[in-house]
């Protein structure tokens, strides 16, 4: 006997996941944009335009949980795991990122952030159930290279001394990033909501820190703009939308679809005057999104009809 309602719950699980697949991958569009808002806040320091964006980050999902009528105080009661990825993970990944933007060419360092997709890819493989093979290696290598080719502009191995905090700082976002992402599949159990507390904590210490460090400038109107935005979309709900793919969607599919993140963010950065477009930085471009194909293609095995 067929028991169809064993392959109706497996239909039926292929069809959630392929629907969180989908609104996780809303965060990569969303995500397209960030660079180019950043550059646009000019000299706002990274501290403040954190502390900004993430709070109203925060507030709007916050709003957003009270008006689907779900409890605000049940999505902060979580364990404190879940709050050292959470926090960590938003306050480290955009601390550096913004820090990379603001100290180097926004394009390459646009660039050797987006290594996170294939950082996902490689740690994907040490999940339980997971394994990296020679395949994932190989793409690491090839996205290495073409990350050294962006680095040194193609002259060598000279890196011009001041713009190095800059890469290394988008180096450690990538790494932030890819850790932060893969880790939270491991969390299931913590709701998404959660994700709005996550970022109330990394907005106050964002202001703590930029409190000690930074000196404050006062946006203008067409700033605090920016950073409204920021809050809505790239640093608001596309961290909601990428949690709800990281635990529910295809983790390999997401990471292979996040490689078109860099090609629209560099567009972006192009089309509106903030970088040049180059051969240095098409072949670099090319070369990591290489490195990411090769390392999350999963060939179809071909079976033979019953």
């Amino acid at each position: 006997m067929v028991d169809t309602a064993a392959d109706d719950r497996v239909a039926a699980g292929g069809t959630a996941a392929r629907r969180a697949t989908l609104i996780g991958a809303g965060a990569i569009l969303l995500w397209s944009t960030l660079a180019l808002l950043t550059t646009l806040t000019g000299p706002i320091p990274p501290f403040e335009t954190e502390a900004v964006a993430f709070a109203v980050g925060g507030l709007i999902g916050i709003v957003w949980m009270m008006a689907r009528g779900r409890s605000p105080w049940a999505a902060l009661r979580q364990p404190p795991v879940a709050w050292v990825l959470g926090v960590g993970g938003l306050f480290g990944y955009h601390f550096l990122y913004f820090l990379a933007l603001k100290s180097a060419p926004a394009a390459e360092a646009n660039l050797i952030n987006y290594l996170w997709p294939l950082l996902i890819v490689l740690f994907a493989g040490l999940l339980p159930g997971e394994r990296l093979g020679r395949r994932q290696l190989a793409g690491a290598l090839v996205g290495l290279a073409g990350t050294g080719l962006l680095v040194t502009g193609g002259r060598g191995l000279s890196v011009d001394p001041a713009y190095l905090p800059g890469f290394l700082a988008a180096a450690g976002a990538a790494v932030t990033w890819g850790a932060y992402s893969t880790l939270s599949r491991l969390l299931g159990a913590v709701p998404t909501d959660a994700v709005a507390f996550f970022c109330l904590a990394t907005a106050a210490l964002s202001a703590l820190c930029h409190g000690a460090l930074e000196a404050t400038v006062v946006p203008d109107a067409g700033q605090w703009t920016l950073l409204a935005l920021m809050g809505l979309g790239p640093v608001g709900a596309a961290f909601f939308v990428w949690d709800i793919g990281m635990k529910k969607g295809d983790i390999h599919t997401l990471g292979a679809l996040s490689y078109a993140t860099p090609l629209l963010s560099t567009l972006l950065l192009i089309l509106a005057g903030r970088s040049q477009a180059s051969g240095v930085v098409a072949a670099s471009c090319l070369l990591i999104i290489a490195g990411a194909v090769i390392a999350s293609w999963k060939p179809r095995r071909w079976k033979a009809p019953v």
